[in-house]
Protein backbone atom coordinates (compact mmCIF):
# COMPACT_ATOMS: atom_id res chain seq x y z
CA UNK A 1 0.00 0.00 0.00
CA UNK A 2 2.74 2.22 0.54
CA UNK A 3 4.81 1.63 -2.41
CA UNK A 4 1.52 2.65 -4.29
CA UNK A 5 0.85 5.58 -2.64
CA UNK A 6 4.70 6.33 -3.15
CA UNK A 7 4.33 5.34 -6.92
CA UNK A 8 1.16 7.51 -6.96
CA UNK A 9 3.23 10.66 -5.87
CA UNK A 10 6.11 10.65 -8.23
CA UNK A 11 3.33 10.49 -11.21
CA UNK A 12 1.64 13.10 -9.72
CA UNK A 13 5.06 15.44 -9.56
CA UNK A 14 5.92 14.39 -12.88
CA UNK A 15 2.75 15.19 -14.04
CA UNK A 16 2.71 18.75 -12.27
CA UNK A 17 6.40 18.89 -13.23
CA UNK A 18 5.77 18.48 -17.46
CA UNK A 19 2.71 20.99 -17.11
CA UNK A 20 4.72 23.83 -15.66
CA UNK A 21 7.67 22.96 -18.02
CA UNK A 22 4.44 23.55 -21.25
CA UNK A 23 2.85 26.59 -19.48
CA UNK A 24 6.07 28.60 -18.19
CA UNK A 25 6.63 31.15 -20.91
CA UNK A 26 10.22 31.37 -22.16
CA UNK A 27 11.00 35.47 -21.69
CA UNK A 28 13.71 37.57 -23.25
CA UNK A 29 16.21 38.26 -21.15
CA UNK A 30 15.74 41.99 -21.40
CA UNK A 31 12.11 41.73 -20.06
CA UNK A 32 12.66 38.90 -17.16
CA UNK A 33 15.59 41.70 -15.75
CA UNK A 34 13.14 44.41 -16.23
CA UNK A 35 10.41 41.91 -14.33
CA UNK A 36 13.41 41.00 -11.59
CA UNK A 37 14.21 45.13 -11.30
CA UNK A 38 10.48 45.86 -10.73
CA UNK A 39 10.18 43.22 -7.55
CA UNK A 40 13.01 44.55 -6.35
CA UNK A 41 11.62 48.27 -6.25
CA UNK A 42 8.42 46.88 -4.59
CA UNK A 43 10.08 44.61 -1.67
CA UNK A 44 11.09 47.43 -0.12
CA UNK A 45 7.22 49.07 0.04
CA UNK A 46 5.62 45.37 0.90
CA UNK A 47 8.10 45.21 3.95
CA UNK A 48 7.53 48.73 5.08
CA UNK A 49 3.78 48.10 4.62
CA UNK A 50 3.68 44.55 6.38
CA UNK A 51 6.29 45.53 9.08
CA UNK A 52 4.12 48.87 10.10
CA UNK A 53 7.08 50.02 11.12
CA UNK A 54 6.03 53.65 10.52
CA UNK A 55 2.52 53.05 11.83
CA UNK A 56 3.54 51.94 15.24
CA UNK A 57 5.51 55.48 15.71
CA UNK A 58 2.97 57.24 14.34
CA UNK A 59 0.64 55.64 17.38
CA UNK A 60 3.04 56.85 19.91
CA UNK A 61 3.67 59.64 19.01
CA UNK A 62 0.05 60.24 18.70
CA UNK A 63 0.64 58.91 22.57
CA UNK A 64 2.85 61.61 23.52
CA UNK A 65 1.46 64.00 21.42
CA UNK A 66 -2.30 63.26 24.09
CA UNK A 67 -0.12 62.86 27.09
CA UNK A 68 1.65 66.30 26.34
CA UNK A 69 -1.69 67.73 26.01
CA UNK A 70 -3.09 66.27 29.01
CA UNK A 71 -0.15 67.14 31.20
CA UNK A 72 -0.21 70.87 30.21
CA UNK A 73 -4.29 70.74 30.91
CA UNK A 74 -3.95 69.69 34.37
CA UNK A 75 -0.86 71.84 35.17
CA UNK A 76 -3.33 74.93 34.47
CA UNK A 77 -6.48 73.45 35.62
CA UNK A 78 -4.35 72.98 38.72
CA UNK A 79 -2.80 76.50 39.04
CA UNK A 80 -6.75 78.29 38.67
CA UNK A 81 -8.25 75.66 40.43
CA UNK A 82 -10.15 77.64 43.42
CA UNK A 83 -8.35 78.05 46.78
CA UNK A 84 -5.27 76.43 44.94
CA UNK A 85 -1.64 77.80 46.76
CA UNK A 86 -0.24 79.83 44.89
CA UNK A 87 3.42 78.48 43.19
CA UNK A 88 6.35 80.28 44.01
CA UNK A 89 8.76 81.15 41.05
CA UNK A 90 11.61 79.02 40.09
CA UNK A 91 15.11 79.64 40.42
CA UNK A 92 16.89 81.75 38.49
CA UNK A 93 19.49 79.36 37.21
CA UNK A 94 22.68 81.99 38.19
CA UNK A 95 24.23 79.78 40.92
CA UNK A 96 27.27 77.91 40.68
CA UNK A 97 26.92 74.77 38.56
CA UNK A 98 27.08 72.06 41.73
CA UNK A 99 23.48 73.73 42.33
CA UNK A 100 21.91 73.51 39.00
CA UNK A 101 19.27 70.05 38.68
CA UNK A 102 21.50 67.54 37.46
CA UNK A 103 17.93 65.77 35.85
CA UNK A 104 18.69 64.59 32.27
CA UNK A 105 15.25 66.63 30.38
CA UNK A 106 15.53 63.20 28.25
CA UNK A 107 14.68 60.81 31.59
CA UNK A 108 12.25 63.44 33.35
CA UNK A 109 10.35 63.58 29.39
CA UNK A 110 7.32 61.68 29.09
CA UNK A 111 7.55 58.19 27.68
CA UNK A 112 5.36 56.08 25.78
CA UNK A 113 4.02 52.08 26.83
CA UNK A 114 1.56 51.76 23.58
CA UNK A 115 2.30 49.32 21.01
CA UNK A 116 0.03 47.62 18.34
CA UNK A 117 1.74 44.79 18.72
CA UNK A 118 1.15 43.82 22.25
CA UNK A 119 -0.73 46.34 23.93
CA UNK A 120 -4.31 45.11 24.57
CA UNK A 121 -6.98 46.60 22.40
CA UNK A 122 -10.06 47.44 25.10
CA UNK A 123 -13.64 48.09 24.25
CA UNK A 124 -15.03 50.97 23.00
CA UNK A 125 -15.32 53.33 26.24
CA UNK A 126 -18.83 53.25 27.42
CA UNK A 127 -21.13 56.01 27.68
CA UNK A 128 -21.19 57.83 31.22
CA UNK A 129 -23.63 56.66 33.45
CA UNK A 130 -25.57 58.29 36.41
CA UNK A 131 -23.53 59.84 39.25
CA UNK A 132 -23.97 58.93 42.63
CA UNK A 133 -22.87 62.29 43.92
CA UNK A 134 -23.14 65.70 42.55
CA UNK A 135 -20.15 67.25 40.54
CA UNK A 136 -17.79 69.22 42.65
CA UNK A 137 -18.14 72.58 43.07
CA UNK A 138 -14.75 73.80 42.60
CA UNK A 139 -14.23 71.53 39.84
CA UNK A 140 -16.90 73.10 37.92
CA UNK A 141 -15.66 76.04 38.59
CA UNK A 142 -11.83 75.36 37.75
CA UNK A 143 -13.29 74.06 34.30
CA UNK A 144 -15.11 77.18 33.49
CA UNK A 145 -11.93 79.09 33.96
CA UNK A 146 -10.00 76.86 31.66
CA UNK A 147 -12.49 76.12 29.30
CA UNK A 148 -11.27 78.62 26.13
CA UNK A 149 -7.69 76.80 26.74
CA UNK A 150 -9.49 73.82 26.27
CA UNK A 151 -11.63 74.44 23.24
CA UNK A 152 -8.53 76.44 22.05
CA UNK A 153 -6.80 72.86 22.05
CA UNK A 154 -9.65 70.73 21.02
CA UNK A 155 -10.16 72.90 17.71
CA UNK A 156 -6.20 72.70 16.95
CA UNK A 157 -5.79 69.11 17.67
CA UNK A 158 -9.34 67.40 16.86
CA UNK A 159 -8.69 65.45 20.12
CA UNK A 160 -11.81 65.01 22.37
CA UNK A 161 -11.15 66.75 26.23
CA UNK A 162 -12.84 66.27 28.91
CA UNK A 163 -12.47 67.51 32.79
CA UNK A 164 -13.77 65.08 35.41
CA UNK A 165 -14.01 65.79 39.58
CA UNK A 166 -12.11 63.79 42.02
CA UNK A 167 -15.41 61.13 42.02
CA UNK A 168 -14.55 60.62 38.35
CA UNK A 169 -17.90 63.04 37.91
CA UNK A 170 -18.18 64.92 34.16
CA UNK A 171 -17.76 68.88 35.01
CA UNK A 172 -16.82 69.87 31.56
CA UNK A 173 -19.31 69.37 27.89
CA UNK A 174 -22.67 68.99 27.60
CA UNK A 175 -22.40 65.33 29.15
CA UNK A 176 -21.60 67.15 32.62
CA UNK A 177 -22.79 65.13 35.88
CA UNK A 178 -22.87 61.75 34.64
CA UNK A 179 -19.62 59.52 36.00
CA UNK A 180 -17.02 58.19 33.81
CA UNK A 181 -14.94 56.90 37.49
CA UNK A 182 -15.20 53.07 36.30
CA UNK A 183 -12.52 53.51 33.41
CA UNK A 184 -9.29 52.15 34.02
CA UNK A 185 -7.10 54.63 33.07
CA UNK A 186 -9.79 57.18 35.12
CA UNK A 187 -9.39 54.60 38.33
CA UNK A 188 -5.28 55.25 37.50
CA UNK A 189 -5.37 58.96 37.21
CA UNK A 190 -7.87 59.33 40.78
CA UNK A 191 -5.02 56.92 42.53
CA UNK A 192 -2.22 59.79 41.48
CA UNK A 193 -1.09 58.22 38.45
CA UNK A 194 -1.64 58.23 34.38
CA UNK A 195 -2.59 55.74 32.15
CA UNK A 196 -2.85 55.72 28.47
CA UNK A 197 -4.96 52.71 27.06
CA UNK A 198 -6.18 51.80 23.42
CA UNK A 199 -9.63 51.23 22.67
CA UNK A 200 -11.86 50.38 19.59
CA UNK A 201 -13.78 53.40 17.80
CA UNK A 202 -16.41 52.03 15.89
CA UNK A 203 -17.46 55.31 15.07
CA UNK A 204 -14.32 56.47 12.29
CA UNK A 205 -15.77 57.00 8.96
CA UNK A 206 -13.16 55.20 6.40
CA UNK A 207 -13.30 58.77 3.73
CA UNK A 208 -10.05 57.79 2.13
CA UNK A 209 -9.72 54.80 -0.48
CA UNK A 210 -6.68 53.95 1.65
CA UNK A 211 -7.74 53.39 4.83
CA UNK A 212 -7.46 49.82 4.72
CA UNK A 213 -3.96 50.19 4.76
CA UNK A 214 -4.10 51.11 8.45
CA UNK A 215 -4.87 49.30 11.58
CA UNK A 216 -5.26 52.12 13.74
CA UNK A 217 -7.81 53.73 11.89
CA UNK A 218 -10.14 51.58 14.10
CA UNK A 219 -8.63 52.45 17.48
CA UNK A 220 -8.77 55.17 19.64
CA UNK A 221 -6.02 56.25 22.39
CA UNK A 222 -7.43 57.61 25.85
CA UNK A 223 -4.96 59.09 27.75
CA UNK A 224 -6.04 59.52 32.09
CA UNK A 225 -3.88 62.50 34.03
CA UNK A 226 -4.48 63.64 37.54
CA UNK A 227 -4.94 66.90 38.85
CA UNK A 228 -3.04 67.42 41.79
CA UNK A 229 -3.56 70.56 43.71
CA UNK A 230 -1.67 70.94 47.18
CA UNK A 231 -0.33 67.22 47.21
CA UNK A 232 -3.69 66.09 47.05
CA UNK A 233 -5.98 64.49 43.73
CA UNK A 234 -8.81 66.87 43.01
CA UNK A 235 -10.24 65.65 39.13
CA UNK A 236 -8.36 64.55 36.32
CA UNK A 237 -7.95 65.17 32.82
CA UNK A 238 -9.02 62.94 30.22
CA UNK A 239 -7.93 63.38 26.30
CA UNK A 240 -8.87 60.60 23.33
CA UNK A 241 -7.46 61.20 19.87
CA UNK A 242 -7.53 59.02 16.97
CA UNK A 243 -3.87 57.81 15.59
CA UNK A 244 -4.93 58.54 11.65
CA UNK A 245 -2.06 60.04 10.30
CA UNK A 246 -0.39 57.23 8.59
CA UNK A 247 -2.86 57.50 5.60
CA UNK A 248 -4.01 60.45 6.16
CA UNK A 249 -0.15 61.62 5.34
CA UNK A 250 -0.36 59.47 2.23
CA UNK A 251 -3.38 60.72 0.77
CA UNK A 252 -2.78 64.35 1.28
CA UNK A 253 1.10 63.42 -0.09
CA UNK A 254 0.03 61.73 -3.06
CA UNK A 255 1.57 64.16 -5.25
CA UNK A 256 4.99 63.53 -3.61
CA UNK A 257 4.10 60.06 -3.64
CA UNK A 258 3.21 59.43 -7.31
CA UNK A 259 6.46 61.40 -8.50
CA UNK A 260 8.37 59.16 -6.13
CA UNK A 261 6.69 56.18 -8.53
CA UNK A 262 7.56 57.69 -11.17
CA UNK A 263 10.84 58.81 -10.53
CA UNK A 264 11.62 54.91 -10.01
CA UNK A 265 10.12 53.81 -13.00
CA UNK A 266 12.01 55.79 -14.91
CA UNK A 267 15.37 54.62 -12.99
CA UNK A 268 13.79 51.26 -13.51
CA UNK A 269 13.68 51.99 -17.43
CA UNK A 270 17.00 53.60 -17.28
CA UNK A 271 18.69 50.37 -15.49
CA UNK A 272 16.97 48.14 -17.69
CA UNK A 273 18.28 49.97 -20.96
CA UNK A 274 21.98 49.84 -19.41
CA UNK A 275 21.21 46.07 -19.07
CA UNK A 276 20.02 45.71 -21.98
CA UNK A 277 22.87 47.42 -23.95
CA UNK A 278 25.28 45.71 -21.67
CA UNK A 279 23.91 41.86 -22.17
CA UNK A 280 20.81 41.91 -24.37
CA UNK A 281 22.88 43.37 -27.11
CA UNK A 282 25.68 41.72 -26.69
CA UNK A 283 24.50 38.31 -26.43
CA UNK A 284 21.93 38.59 -29.28
CA UNK A 285 24.87 40.07 -31.44
CA UNK A 286 27.52 36.90 -29.88
CA UNK A 287 24.68 34.42 -31.38
CA UNK A 288 24.44 36.45 -34.89
CA UNK A 289 28.41 35.21 -35.12
CA UNK A 290 27.93 31.73 -33.89
CA UNK A 291 25.58 31.15 -36.14
CA UNK A 292 27.60 32.84 -39.13
CA UNK A 293 30.59 30.96 -37.63
CA UNK A 294 28.46 27.70 -38.33
CA UNK A 295 27.84 28.77 -41.23
CA UNK A 296 31.02 29.06 -42.65
CA UNK A 297 30.57 33.20 -43.07
CA UNK A 298 32.52 35.65 -41.22
CA UNK A 299 32.45 35.91 -37.73
CA UNK A 300 33.28 39.92 -37.50
CA UNK A 301 32.01 40.36 -34.05
CA UNK A 302 31.91 44.77 -32.54
CA UNK A 303 32.92 45.14 -29.69
CA UNK A 304 29.96 46.49 -27.34
CA UNK A 305 30.08 50.51 -26.03
CA UNK A 306 29.06 49.58 -22.61
CA UNK A 307 30.81 46.48 -21.19
CA UNK A 308 30.84 43.77 -17.97
CA UNK A 309 33.53 41.59 -17.56
CA UNK A 310 31.42 38.62 -17.96
CA UNK A 311 30.35 39.94 -21.76
CA UNK A 312 34.16 40.94 -22.21
CA UNK A 313 35.43 37.84 -21.28
CA UNK A 314 32.82 35.79 -23.19
CA UNK A 315 33.48 38.54 -26.48
CA UNK A 316 37.64 37.34 -25.74
CA UNK A 317 37.05 33.99 -25.74
CA UNK A 318 34.73 33.60 -28.78
CA UNK A 319 37.06 36.12 -31.13
CA UNK A 320 39.82 33.28 -29.80
CA UNK A 321 37.53 30.44 -30.82
CA UNK A 322 36.80 31.96 -33.99
CA UNK A 323 40.69 32.46 -34.72
CA UNK A 324 41.41 28.97 -33.61
CA UNK A 325 38.71 27.66 -36.32
CA UNK A 326 39.93 30.14 -38.60
CA UNK A 327 43.66 29.22 -38.48
CA UNK A 328 42.48 25.67 -38.24
CA UNK A 329 40.43 26.26 -41.53
CA UNK A 330 43.24 27.57 -43.34
CA UNK A 331 45.55 24.94 -42.15
CA UNK A 332 43.10 22.38 -43.72
CA UNK A 333 42.96 24.02 -46.58
CA UNK A 334 46.44 24.34 -47.22
CA UNK A 335 46.52 20.49 -45.64
CA UNK A 336 44.41 19.50 -48.86
CA UNK A 337 46.24 21.11 -51.12
CA UNK A 338 49.68 19.57 -50.55
CA UNK A 339 47.95 16.49 -49.89
CA UNK A 340 46.58 16.57 -53.40
CA UNK A 341 49.96 17.75 -55.22
CA UNK A 342 51.53 15.22 -53.03
CA UNK A 343 49.49 12.22 -54.28
CA UNK A 344 49.04 13.92 -58.14
CA UNK A 345 52.66 13.32 -59.15
CA UNK A 346 52.64 9.45 -57.98
CA UNK A 347 49.36 8.92 -59.67
CA UNK A 348 49.96 10.51 -62.37
CA UNK A 349 53.41 8.31 -63.13
CA UNK A 350 50.89 5.33 -62.09
CA UNK A 351 48.59 6.31 -64.92
CA UNK A 352 51.10 6.81 -67.14
CA UNK A 353 53.18 3.64 -66.97
CA UNK A 354 49.38 1.73 -66.86
CA UNK A 355 48.87 3.71 -70.51
CA UNK A 356 51.90 3.15 -72.07
CA UNK A 357 51.69 -0.85 -70.97
CA UNK A 358 47.94 -0.78 -72.50
CA UNK A 359 49.01 0.72 -75.51
CA UNK A 360 52.39 -0.36 -76.56
CA UNK A 361 53.14 -3.47 -73.99
CA UNK A 362 53.45 -5.92 -76.85
CA UNK A 363 56.01 -3.91 -78.65
CA UNK A 364 57.93 -3.35 -75.21
CA UNK A 365 61.07 -5.55 -74.67
CA UNK A 366 61.45 -7.19 -71.46
CA UNK A 367 63.75 -4.47 -70.05
CA UNK A 368 61.74 -1.40 -70.72
CA UNK A 369 58.95 -3.24 -69.51
CA UNK A 370 60.28 -4.44 -66.35
CA UNK A 371 61.62 -0.91 -65.82
CA UNK A 372 57.90 1.22 -66.16
CA UNK A 373 56.87 -1.85 -64.01
CA UNK A 374 59.58 -0.70 -61.04
CA UNK A 375 58.71 2.64 -61.75
CA UNK A 376 54.70 2.36 -60.59
CA UNK A 377 55.53 0.30 -57.81
CA UNK A 378 58.21 2.89 -56.93
CA UNK A 379 54.99 5.63 -56.94
CA UNK A 380 52.76 2.82 -55.50
CA UNK A 381 55.37 2.45 -52.55
CA UNK A 382 55.42 6.25 -51.83
CA UNK A 383 51.26 6.57 -51.71
CA UNK A 384 51.80 3.82 -49.24
CA UNK A 385 54.43 5.21 -47.54
CA UNK A 386 52.47 8.87 -47.81
CA UNK A 387 49.34 6.78 -46.40
CA UNK A 388 51.12 5.63 -43.56
CA UNK A 389 52.46 8.83 -42.35
CA UNK A 390 49.09 10.27 -42.68
CA UNK A 391 47.85 8.07 -40.44
CA UNK A 392 50.48 9.03 -37.94
CA UNK A 393 50.05 12.57 -38.34
CA UNK A 394 46.05 12.52 -37.48
CA UNK A 395 46.58 9.83 -34.55
CA UNK A 396 49.12 12.73 -33.09
CA UNK A 397 47.37 15.43 -34.14
CA UNK A 398 44.19 14.56 -32.70
CA UNK A 399 45.53 12.35 -29.46
CA UNK A 400 45.88 13.79 -26.24
CA UNK A 401 48.01 12.35 -23.97
CA UNK A 402 46.55 11.69 -20.21
CA UNK A 403 47.71 12.84 -17.11
CA UNK A 404 49.00 9.55 -15.77
CA UNK A 405 51.56 9.05 -19.02
CA UNK A 406 55.40 8.76 -17.64
CA UNK A 407 59.32 7.96 -19.89
CA UNK A 408 62.27 8.06 -18.20
CA UNK A 409 63.92 10.22 -20.87
CA UNK A 410 67.68 8.54 -19.91
CA UNK A 411 66.46 4.93 -20.43
CA UNK A 412 64.95 6.36 -24.38
CA UNK A 413 68.14 8.36 -25.51
CA UNK A 414 70.49 5.12 -24.32
CA UNK A 415 68.15 2.61 -26.83
CA UNK A 416 67.84 5.72 -29.11
CA UNK A 417 72.03 6.14 -29.21
CA UNK A 418 72.87 2.06 -29.32
CA UNK A 419 70.39 2.07 -32.16
CA UNK A 420 71.26 4.90 -34.32
CA UNK A 421 74.92 5.61 -33.02
CA UNK A 422 77.75 4.69 -34.90
CA UNK A 423 80.92 5.95 -36.98
CA UNK A 424 78.79 7.35 -39.17
CA UNK A 425 77.07 9.65 -36.07
CA UNK A 426 78.55 9.71 -33.05
CA UNK A 427 75.78 10.58 -29.74
CA UNK A 428 76.61 12.19 -26.94
CA UNK A 429 73.62 12.72 -24.06
CA UNK A 430 74.21 14.95 -21.41
CA UNK A 431 71.52 15.08 -18.87
CA UNK A 432 71.23 16.39 -15.25
CA UNK A 433 71.43 14.45 -12.18
CA UNK A 434 67.97 12.76 -10.91
CA UNK A 435 66.05 14.46 -13.83
CA UNK A 436 62.35 13.44 -12.60
CA UNK A 437 60.31 11.51 -15.37
CA UNK A 438 58.69 13.24 -18.09
CA UNK A 439 54.83 13.17 -18.83
CA UNK A 440 54.92 11.84 -22.21
CA UNK A 441 54.18 8.56 -22.81
CA UNK A 442 57.10 6.51 -23.83
CA UNK A 443 56.28 5.41 -27.41
CA UNK A 444 56.00 9.24 -28.17
CA UNK A 445 58.59 10.44 -26.53
CA UNK A 446 60.75 7.67 -28.35
CA UNK A 447 59.05 9.13 -31.87
CA UNK A 448 59.65 12.28 -31.81
CA UNK A 449 63.39 12.25 -30.45
CA UNK A 450 64.02 9.30 -33.39
CA UNK A 451 62.90 11.74 -35.64
CA UNK A 452 65.13 14.14 -35.05
CA UNK A 453 68.46 11.87 -34.97
CA UNK A 454 67.08 10.89 -38.44
CA UNK A 455 67.15 13.77 -39.41
CA UNK A 456 70.43 14.84 -38.63
CA UNK A 457 71.99 11.63 -40.31
CA UNK A 458 70.24 12.59 -43.55
CA UNK A 459 71.55 16.07 -43.60
CA UNK A 460 74.92 14.86 -43.18
CA UNK A 461 75.44 15.59 -39.31
CA UNK A 462 78.50 13.12 -37.90
CA UNK A 463 78.14 14.37 -34.36
CA UNK A 464 75.03 14.97 -32.58
CA UNK A 465 74.62 16.47 -28.45
CA UNK A 466 71.91 16.02 -26.55
CA UNK A 467 71.40 18.08 -23.33
CA UNK A 468 68.77 18.81 -20.97
CA UNK A 469 67.91 21.02 -18.77
CA UNK A 470 64.52 21.92 -15.86
CA UNK A 471 63.18 25.34 -16.63
CA UNK A 472 59.58 26.23 -14.90
CA UNK A 473 58.50 22.75 -14.36
CA UNK A 474 59.38 21.71 -17.90
CA UNK A 475 62.34 19.64 -19.41
CA UNK A 476 64.19 21.54 -22.33
CA UNK A 477 65.86 18.47 -24.43
CA UNK A 478 67.98 20.34 -27.49
CA UNK A 479 69.78 18.18 -30.01
CA UNK A 480 72.37 20.20 -31.57
CA UNK A 481 73.88 18.60 -34.94
CA UNK A 482 76.93 19.53 -37.08
CA UNK A 483 75.35 19.59 -40.27
CA UNK A 484 75.33 21.89 -42.64
CA UNK A 485 72.03 23.37 -40.36
CA UNK A 486 68.84 24.89 -42.18
CA UNK A 487 68.58 27.51 -44.79
CA UNK A 488 67.21 30.53 -43.77
CA UNK A 489 64.24 30.59 -46.33
CA UNK A 490 63.40 27.60 -45.23
CA UNK A 491 63.09 28.09 -40.93
CA UNK A 492 59.78 29.05 -41.47
CA UNK A 493 58.85 26.33 -43.09
CA UNK A 494 60.60 23.21 -41.49
CA UNK A 495 57.67 22.67 -39.74
CA UNK A 496 54.61 22.90 -42.53
CA UNK A 497 53.17 19.56 -43.74
CA UNK A 498 54.99 17.95 -46.81
CA UNK A 499 58.03 20.35 -46.57
CA UNK A 500 60.68 18.40 -47.47
CA UNK A 501 64.55 18.48 -49.32
CA UNK A 502 64.83 14.83 -49.47
CA UNK A 503 61.73 14.47 -51.76
CA UNK A 504 64.15 12.77 -54.37
CA UNK A 505 65.25 10.20 -51.27
CA UNK A 506 61.78 8.92 -50.47
CA UNK A 507 61.30 11.84 -47.62
CA UNK A 508 57.39 12.63 -47.14
CA UNK A 509 57.66 16.13 -44.77
CA UNK A 510 55.59 14.75 -42.19
CA UNK A 511 58.57 13.96 -39.87
CA UNK A 512 58.80 17.07 -38.26
CA UNK A 513 55.21 17.77 -38.21
CA UNK A 514 54.23 14.41 -36.18
CA UNK A 515 56.99 15.10 -33.75
CA UNK A 516 55.86 18.60 -32.95
CA UNK A 517 51.86 17.04 -32.81
CA UNK A 518 53.38 14.58 -30.60
CA UNK A 519 54.62 17.13 -28.49
CA UNK A 520 52.10 19.36 -28.25
CA UNK A 521 49.78 16.70 -27.42
CA UNK A 522 51.35 16.24 -24.30
CA UNK A 523 51.49 19.97 -23.63
CA UNK A 524 55.04 20.32 -24.68
CA UNK A 525 56.64 22.09 -27.61
CA UNK A 526 59.29 21.47 -30.46
CA UNK A 527 61.11 24.62 -32.12
CA UNK A 528 63.79 24.92 -33.83
CA UNK A 529 65.99 27.47 -32.61
CA UNK A 530 67.87 30.51 -33.25
CA UNK A 531 70.97 29.47 -35.95
CA UNK A 532 74.32 30.14 -33.88
CA UNK A 533 77.09 28.76 -35.32
CA UNK A 534 77.21 25.51 -37.80
CA UNK A 535 74.53 23.01 -37.74
CA UNK A 536 70.84 22.89 -36.84
CA UNK A 537 69.73 23.26 -32.87
CA UNK A 538 65.72 21.31 -32.12
CA UNK A 539 64.36 22.00 -28.83
CA UNK A 540 62.04 19.50 -27.32
CA UNK A 541 59.68 21.34 -24.22
CA UNK A 542 57.94 18.17 -22.24
CA UNK A 543 56.22 19.02 -18.80
CA UNK A 544 57.73 17.14 -16.11
CA UNK A 545 55.59 14.18 -14.24
CA UNK A 546 54.49 15.68 -10.76
CA UNK A 547 55.36 13.21 -8.06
Amino acid sequence: MARAKGAGSLALIDRLRRLSARLWPVLRLRWLLLAVLVFAAALPGVAALSLRVYENALVRRTEAEVSAQAAAIAATAALLWPGAPPVAAPPQGDGPPDRVSSVDPYEAALTTGIDLRSSEILPERPDPVAATTPPDPAALEAARRIAPAVAETKAATLASILLLDADGTIVSGPQTGRSLGGLIEVRAALAGGSQTVMRANSSYRHSYLVSWLSRATDLRLHHARAITVGGKVVGVVLVSRSPSALFRGMWEDWGKIAFGVAAIFAMLVLVAAILARTIVAPLERLSAATRALAEGRSAWLRRPTLEVREVQGLYTDFAAMAEAIERRGRYLRDFAASLSHEFKTPLAGIRGGIELLQDHGAEMSEPERARFLSNMAGDAERLSRLVSRLMELAKADMGKQGGDARSDLDAVLARLADAHGGAELGIAVTLPKALPLLAMEEGALETVLATLIENARQAGATRLAITARRHDGMARIALHDDGPGVPEADRVRVFDPFFTSKRDTGGTGLGLPIARALAEGCGGDLELADGSGAGACFVLTVPLASA
